[in-house]
């Protein structure tokens, strides 16, 4: 059964017309506005804490030692993961409410900073063994400067570990809603929701592109892909989250990639 806090902390979405994006663009991925909403969110639901979280990690593995900078770190969750697992974690993200959780949860002495993915950075050339960067890169039209960013900060043989939308997955929500015509598979299209969490409604748009675009993206960046995955929730979803998990068994949400900094 799911408890009545995890239906309280569910995000609904509604997809949204381009029209409700032009009128107010100042209101879209306003993460500072729904910041608490969306962190009690991440902690709890089945698509972040039982299936995208759990992925990241097992991909990671055996991160002991290792020098981690988590883009895109939200709340902390990724990062508090990692680092009980051994690693040396540093993290940014763009939101400072998102980042003011976070501090709350991994203490005044973590390496948190205000940045954003895409600009230059504020870490020196070859400092990390890993770079984490979990459902970010798809806020992105380009990904060559932000790419070229990870690399930098990398040593040579350093890991990216990302995750981003399953580009077979929006393309069939577009096509469920009747709106394949403004959302063509091979196109670098923006898309749209409105996100219910908590009783906070907000807009938050991303960029999808077909997975060519993405692996000439990963090349030209100098990156070599070693893992392509699509994995299944963490076993426990199955008791937390039954119905959701009999609907849906196999789950196409996220495409996840393990690349190598050549």
């Amino acid at each position: 059964m799911i408890s009545s806090e995890r239906r309280e902390n569910a995000i609904s979405t509604k997809l949204v017309s381009p029209s409700a994006v032009s009128a107010e663009p100042s209101k879209t991925n306003d993460y500072n506005s729904f910041a608490e909403a969306y962190a009690a969110a991440n902690e709890t639901n089945l698509v972040n804490a039982y299936y995208e979280r759990p992925a990241m990690l097992a991909l990671a593995g055996d991160v002991a030692g290792r020098r981690i900078l988590d883009a895109g770190c939200g709340s902390g969750a990724l990062f508090a993961a990692l680092r009980d697992r051994g690693a040396v974690v540093s993290g940014f993200d763009t939101s400072a409410g998102m980042l003011e959780l976070a501090r709350r949860r991994l203490g005044d002495g973590a390496d948190l900073q205000v940045a954003n993915l895409g600009s230059p950075l504020p870490y020196a050339d070859d400092t990390f063994d890993d770079v984490t960067a979990s459902l970010v890169l798809h806020y992105l039209e380009d990904w060559g400067p932000a790419l070229a960013e990870l690399r930098r900060v990398l040593r040579p043989g350093g890991r990216l570990i990302a995750s981003v939308d399953h580009p077979f997955a929006i393309n069939l929500i577009h096509r469920e809603a009747g709106r394949e015509a403004e959302h063509n598979y091979f196109d670098t299209t923006k898309w749209t929701v409105e996100w219910t969490i908590g009783g906070h409604t907000a807009l938050v748009s991303r960029w999808n592109r077909p997975l060519h675009a993405m692996i000439e993206a990963f090349i030209g960046a100098g990156f070599r892909i070693t893992v392509i995955s699509e994995p299944e929730p963490d076993p426990a979803a199955r008791e937390m989250f039954p119905e959701a998990i009999a609907a849906k068994p196999r789950f196409l949400c996220f495409l996840f990639f393990v690349l190598q900094a050549d």
